[in-house]
């Protein structure tokens, strides 16, 4: 089982990492693990096993990972990867498109370099759009697939909440069944708050705390129909806990067990997938009991460590993961140099 040694910020993560940064020299282009040494590593048990392959999506030599924080696939199979771009990289395009079967096809949004956080996908009429987080920008933006800007938003004055905007850092959205959606300030001062459509803004649902009703950086936002009702569940990360909100904001329920620093959720059928930043992806069944950790790698204190540290089969620090069209998980890890696995379902 499980236990919590300590309570470690992204701050506290970031400067151990800095630090380390400093004695090692890593060039983010090479990856001293071809995937197919982890070829024959399966994780998991029963009817969730997995085959891992590690560094499954791959740069083009004109660009270097940086940290890889978002993902998401479109009804076509392109698959988009949101990474914050590495100091060294000769290209400064955030967002990189891969084919189903992990092809790089292009990338586009310099803009977005050194911010590229959250990034999700919703289907509207008859077209598909993303939105982007940005955390160094401090923006949430709706673009095309191409990247074409649809409109950007701020931080919300009409919430009263903010001195300035420094205060305000958006990490994820989620999806509400009417077309409103979601926001989560995670990395600002631990506000959700909800927008229509169009993006403008409604009202905020919750506030910074650790009562019921209150979050600690609200890292991930999903709403969560699997039980026929929708509710918003909210990586409630500083708390270590899932925490389920009434689409309007009141508190429905906990859940801890098997929970460490939850970071996003998707859901596909009965299960959810949880990528953790204590170095572990988890699936819940309905019940949102543990079906399966998988790759735990706790306790890491590998961010900041050149790739021929990273130990096959273990996570270092899972910050998103999405389930592919396919049944497989993919997942995307906050580390320095970028890297995105693929858990291939075994059958």
């Amino acid at each position: 089982m499980y236990k919590r040694q300590s309570t470690i910020t992204r701050r506290e993560f970031t400067s151990r990492a800095a630090a380390a940064a400093l004695t090692t020299y890593i060039v983010p282009r090479v990856f001293a693990q071809d995937p197919s040494e982890s070829k024959h590593i399966i994780l998991g048990q029963g009817e969730h096993r997995y085959q891992v392959i590690h560094d499954w999506l791959k740069p083009p030599k004109t660009i270097a990972w940086g940290d890889t924080h978002g993902l998401c696939q479109d009804r076509s199979g392109r698959i988009y990867v949101a990474h914050t771009v590495n100091a060294s990289s000769h290209e400064k395009n955030a967002v990189l498109v891969f084919d189903a079967d992990g092809k790089y096809i292009t990338a586009w949004g310099e803009d977005f370099q050194g911010g590229a956080h959250g990034l999700d996908i919703r289907k509207e009429g008859s077209e598909e759009f993303l939105y982007h987080c940005d955390i160094k920008r401090r923006l949430v933006v709706k673009t095309t697939l191409k990247g074409k800007s649809i409109w950007q938003q701020s931080y919300p004055k009409q919430a009263e909440v903010y001195p300035s905007v420094d205060r305000y850092r958006p990490t994820n959205v989620a999806f509400a069944p009417n077309g409103d959606f979601y926001v989560g300030d995670g990395y600002g001062s631990s506000y959700i708050h909800r927008y229509s459509k169009d993006g403008k803004y409604i009202t905020t649902i919750a506030t910074p705390g650790s009562d019921k009703g209150q979050v600690s950086c609200p890292h991930g936002l999903w709403v969560d129909e699997r039980s026929g009702t929708p509710l918003l569940a909210v990586a409630d990360r500083s708390n270590a806990r899932i925490q389920y909100l009434t689409l309007d904001g009141k508190h429905h329920s906990f859940v801890t067990e098997g929970i460490r620093k939850p970071c996003h959720f998707k859901t596909r059928g009965e299960l959810m997938l949880v990528p953790d930043l204590d170095s572990v992806v988890t699936l819940l069944d309905k019940d949102n009991k543990v079906v399966v950790h998988l790759g735990d790698g706790y306790p890491s204190k590998l961010r900041g460590a050149p790739r021929e540290k990273f130990i096959p089969g273990k996570f270092v620090h899972p910050h998103d993961a999405i389930f592919l069209h396919t049944g497989d998980i993919l997942v995307a890890e906050w580390v320095p140099i970028g890297r995105i696995t693929l858990l291939r379902k075994v059958v």
